[in-house]
């Protein structure tokens, strides 16, 4: 592999037109160029670099993020990647002293800031945009300077609908950085990216796993892999961070009667809103806690390599592993070299398919790091997330090679709840960051929540990942007072 800068890697080129030519066959079995058509006016280029961009964090294309404390706050988000001259938008004002921080503080520049009017769904921003005085605003912008940038959280229809929308106001080109919904959800859908890891990487990368559309199938599959598996998993296809999966131990499955582990798996698919007919993924669940992921960006076709941006160790909570965090990768590098290797070829091939944009891959690694192990694929995330929003920001502020750093959600003790954010970051002083000095360890977004609930994001900067980690346990209470 080839070395293209900070933390950048990309494959030889014979071996990214081997992984293409591993999924050339379903580009066409899946009717990909077909469905591509009504997209293509609005995809992306990077001929488009020069137009502003609009920011904007529409989360509703992923299922019961409704469970997760303070998220309609999470769309401020968009800010971080926010530059002068672009535009942001939210269905919220920002916290009080945020902006103040970003511009004066982080030298983030002063894009513009769109206050939009919820259609229903206030987390529905796309939808938003798409109307009143924000599309006014928004096709003014794109015929001032002959065209704009739409660059979402995630390319879900109701972006492709508000390009469209603006593009017919204005009369200049508008685009999307993202993949077109059909590869989107190529991407984000476990069943179908599973045939990808299959055909460019072989069997042997995934779990043993069945799928199933509906109870009676999936509790005789369930008892199947219970039968050889000490633990067995369900996994909803389209889930983010865990939340459409749910994790047995294979004892307690065989010592119940087959109707009540049938019941087991019908309040399942009821809490996930299962509609008849949907694929359902039972798997071997591998138990470990070595869960790394890969960060990845994908030019469009033709303009260069996709580029593996970095290896993390993600951190994880509970049985099912749910997200909390993320951290640069401390695996051995021999581990490091496969993940990256085989994450770069399944980029390659998701770009033969049309893939544009931010992607990461999750991975969990099995047997012994330092001598005998292997690499199984859980999922692809087509989409920025909670390890490359802040990787993104890191390498915006932080001049040289990238550090040692933590990423996490971050919960004040409830003695500390109420606290406002300008209070906040005065309690930190000069341990806040300093893009300026290279001074200060704590960079914070999504902060919207901190006052009602006391939570926000933090990434704790560190000359080794001890010392990232010692901010968190202990420097953060010194300065806070707890």
């Amino acid at each position: 592999m080839n070395d293209t800068g900070i933390g950048a890697v990309t494959l030889p080129k014979q071996e990214n037109e081997r992984a293409r030519q591993a999924v050339r066959d379903l580009r066409e079995e899946l009717g990909i160029d077909a469905a591509l058509q009504t997209y293509r006016p609005h995809l992306w280029s990077t001929l488009h670099k020069d137009f502003p961009v609009l920011h904007l964090e529409d989360v509703t294309g992923i299922p019961f993020l409704q469970d997760i404390a303070g998220i309609t706050q999470y769309q401020h988000r968009a800010r971080v990647r926010a530059s002068q001259g672009d535009l942001f938008a939210a269905s919220s004002e920002p916290v009080i002293g945020y902006e103040e921080y970003c511009q004066q503080h982080l030298g983030l520049g002063a894009p513009e800031f769109l206050r939009v009017e919820p259609v229903a769904n206030p987390m529905a921003i796309a939808q938003a945009c798409a109307r009143g005085t924000t599309l006014d605003t928004l096709a003014a912008r794109a015929r001032a300077a002959g065209g704009l940038v739409v660059h979402p959280y995630m390319s879900i229809d109701d972006v492709w609908t508000l390009a469209k929308t603006i593009a017919t106001a204005a009369g200049v080109p508008v685009s999307v950085v993202g993949p077109p919904p059909p590869v989107l959800w190529l991407a984000n859908d476990k069943s179908l990216l599973s045939e990808v890891v299959n055909r460019v990487l072989g069997q042997d990368w995934l779990v043993e796993t069945q799928r199933a559309t509906n109870p009676e199938s999936i509790t005789a599959h369930i008892l199947a892999f219970a039968a050889r598996h000490p633990w067995v998993g369900l996994k909803r296809t389209r889930c983010a961070s865990a939340m459409g999966n749910i994790v047995f131990e294979s004892a307690t499955l065989l010592a119940r009667p087959r109707s009540e582990v049938e019941a087991l798996v019908r309040a399942f698919l009821h809490r996930t809103e299962w509609c008849d007919g949907e694929e359902v993924l039972v798997v071997e669940w591998a138990i470990t806690d070595l869960s790394p992921s890969t960060q990845l960006w994908l030019p469009p076709l033709g303009d260069g390599p996709p580029l593996l941006e970095g290896v993390y160790e993600q951190l994880l909570t509970g049985p099912e592993k749910i997200f909390v965090g993320s951290r640069p990768s401390l695996l051995p590098a021999a581990v490091n070299a496969q993940l990256a290797h085989g994450s770069l070829e399944l980029a390659a091939a998701l770009q033969q398919l049309g893939y544009v944009g931010r992607c990461s891959f999750d991975f969990i690694v099995l047997g012994d790091v330092h001598g005998d192990f292997s690499i199984r694929f859980t999922e692809c995330n087509g989409r920025w997330g909670g390890t490359s929003t802040p990787m993104h920001l890191v390498d915006r502020l932080v001049k040289g090679p990238r550090p040692a750093y933590i990423a996490k959600d971050f919960f004040l003790p409830q003695s500390h709840v109420g606290i406002s954010f300008v209070e906040f970051i005065k309690a930190l002083g000069d341990e806040l960051y300093d893009p300026k000095t290279g001074q200060g360890r704590f960079i914070f977004y999504n902060v919207g929540p901190v006052q009602e609930i006391g939570k926000l994001d933090l990434i704790a900067l560190g000359k080794t990942p001890q010392d990232a980690q010692e901010g968190i346990d202990v420097v953060l209470g010194q300065r806070l007072g707890y």
